[in-house]
């Protein structure tokens, strides 16, 4: 669906800044990406990364200083006015503040960018409206005026209005950022109903590793307008490579943080854990594996004694997941059997210590 190819977006810096007047400041340096048709495509990062700059390059409203980006085979790069003005009925955009016109109808701000097309007749249009305000749960609310909305409900409005113009691509900018937990979750589960039933390919940004978790199939983090970790949400959320990805995953999931930045040669920094004779192992179960009761069986199979330190079950998207710490003592050989029957079940296992 989508193709970023060396992408690199630099600002002059004001004639009062320094260093001198002429010089510029990298936005973006080097992205490399490839979004697949249908799939949720997450872009995770702390403010000033890059992040909104990034998506904003995707229907051109930030244009690149160097680099390519093709979008169902077409690089948007080299695109005149005429062209872009074509793209960006192919591509909807969902703003962190709504961006909603006050003074029209939830159902006229839905209507709006189907009539400035001219494409369509009046009564197609309202078809079209009353499509939308069904699929987003705003039927009832369609001639009230945004003052009269909650903040969910608002959002809700900008979804619909993204979609009017039926997008193959819909973009979201900090989508959830503004709302509060409980109306972040329904917007997600909107979201996620959408991509299911539309097919439709969905960029998100955020700063907020929970959301990633919800609905994306495939994450980037960013960092100082470069990629530093990208792959599919499993991979990275359970076994995070980079420093910010660490960081970021310790701050929603409690537990990760524990493990995931655990010292090596310092097992007795872990909270309640001291004096650990045996191998501190981090096991991670991904599917329906983490629901079947292996780790008994193996104890029950193996004089080797396995310990339960710490463990969480929780889902990635659609995926249950689990990971434990345990404490592992026994004769080597034992120890390699539970290693070994740790593997032929596809449960990954990680020696901290």
């Amino acid at each position: 669906m989508i193709r970023i190819e060396h992408l690199h977006k630099t600002y002059p810096l004001e004639r009062k800044a320094k260093p001198a007047a002429g010089t510029t400041v990298a936005a973006l340096a080097d992205i490399n990406l490839h979004i697949k048709k249908g799939e949720i495509f997450g872009i995770i990062g702390r403010s000033g990364a890059g992040k909104s700059t990034l998506i904003r390059t995707l229907n051109m409203l930030e244009r690149p200083s160097g680099g390519k980006i093709s979008i169902e085979g077409e690089d948007i790069t080299t695109l005149d006015n005429n062209g872009l003005h074509r793209l960006r009925q192919r591509i909807g955009m969902i703003f962190q503040h709504f961006n909603l016109l006050n003074a029209k109808t939830v159902a006229a701000n839905i209507d709006w960018p189907l009539k400035i097309t001219g494409k369509y007749t009046q009564q197609e249009r309202a078809t079209r409206v009353t499509e939308l305000l069904d699929l987003v749960g705003l039927s009832e609310h369609r001639d009230k005026y945004p003052a009269q909305l909650s903040g969910g409900q608002k959002q809700r409005v900008g979804i619909a209005r993204a979609l009017a113009n039926t997008p193959h691509l819909l973009l979201c900018d900090e989508a959830t950022s503004a709302l509060d937990p409980e109306t972040t979750q329904a917007i997600l589960r909107l979201l996620l109903d959408i991509n299911r039933k539309l097919g439709l390919t969905i960029v998100l940004i955020t700063h907020e590793m929970q959301v990633i978790r919800n609905i994306c199939d495939r994450v980037a983090v960013i960092e100082a307008g470069r990629i530093v970790e990208a792959g599919d949400v499993a991979e990275v959320f359970l076994h995070p490579q980079h420093a910010v990805t660490r960081s970021m995953v310790a701050e929603s999931t409690p537990f990760l943080a524990e493990t995931a930045l655990l010292p090596s040669t310092q097992p007795s920094t872990l909270t309640g854990i001291t004096q650990l004779r045996g191998l501190l192992v981090r096991l991670t179960y991904v599917g329906d594996i983490t629901y079947q009761p292996i780790l008994s069986s193996i104890a029950a199979a193996t004089p080797a004694l396995i310990t339960i330190l710490q463990g969480t079950i929780a889902r990635i998207k659609d995926t249950p997941y689990g990971q434990l710490l345990v404490e592992l003592r026994g004769e080597p050989a034992d120890v390699a059997q539970v290693f070994a029957t740790l593997d032929q079940h596809n449960i990954r296992h990680e020696v901290l210590a």
